[in-house]
């Protein structure tokens, strides 16, 4: 087996008794993890149950957005989780700072995290993260986040993304373990999600790794664009924004532009 194979038999070997990682289900091809986790859920898939594939016909990112990742190359998966609703709010935390964790302790680069949920190295994407939720009345159903990490990818093969995204390969200038990569993410995930399940907010933490607090930026939420000084995250991870007027306006979530 190769550095670029994915070994899930010792991935689920490893994490048998972790709250996530158990069980790992392998696809070579999908039209997107995220919509065969939700399907499976639907047969009673067990929490903490990883869905990967080597390809995505139909990856998405946040906004609809096509998330480019090429067979074979990257990591692409979602996990299975059933939070509490005082819990949904961390899992976008835990997620960011275990790529941020990974990419720095194993591979020995700064990531940042650029609110909400993307994680960079040297001011380029390596990781994007996407929650959805079932929700029934106001019970949080179930959590599903996807992940994609940039691990072998050379983003200088795609114009959409060349300027925008890097890999720790791009950054290493080496090819890297994929089995290893998976393996650290998934570690660092299990710690933290056991912080959540205790009770800890991730928030303080999240927070320290934000590299939009302090810029002025422009905020494009739905229909509404807001433009001020990020100024602080609340417990839950929502951004406030000290506007022109001097109005704080408090953002759930958006797509984030600096302004220069």
């Amino acid at each position: 087996m190769s550095q670029t194979d994915l070994d899930t038999n010792l991935l689920s070997t490893y994490f048998t008794n972790y709250a996530v990682g158990h069980r790992i289900l392998h696809y070579n091809i999908l039209d997107s993890t995220m919509d065969e986790t939700r399907r499976l859920s639907l047969q009673g898939l067990e929490e903490g149950a990883v869905v990967i594939a080597e390809e995505q016909r139909l990856g998405r990112g946040r906004y609809g957005r096509v998330w480019i990742s090429p067979s074979g190359e990257n990591l692409s998966f979602s996990v299975f989780l059933k939070p509490t609703g005082l819990q949904l709010p961390f899992l976008n935390m835990a997620a960011a700072l275990s790529v941020c964790k990974m990419v720095s302790n194993s591979y020995g680069l700064d990531a940042a995290v650029k609110w909400p949920n993307d994680v960079l190295v040297n001011g380029r994407k390596i990781s994007g993260i996407l929650v959805e939720t079932d929700m029934q009345s106001k019970n949080v159903i179930n959590a599903i986040i996807g992940i994609g990490i940039n691990v072998n990818l050379d983003p200088s093969k795609f114009s959409d993304i060349s300027n925008i995204s890097t890999s720790i390969k791009n950054e290493l200038g080496q090819i890297i373990d994929r089995t290893y990569a998976m393996k650290e993410f998934l570690r660092f995930f299990n710690e933290y999600y056991d912080l959540i399940r205790k009770g800890h907010p991730l928030t303080t933490e999240w927070s320290s790794k934000l590299e939009t607090l302090g810029s002025y930026i422009r905020v494009r939420w739905k229909n509404q664009i807001f433009e001020g000084w990020a100024d602080k995250v609340d417990e839950q991870g929502n951004l406030e924004i000290i506007g022109t007027n001097g109005n704080v306006i408090t953002v759930m979530a958006g797509e984030v532009t600096l302004q220069l």
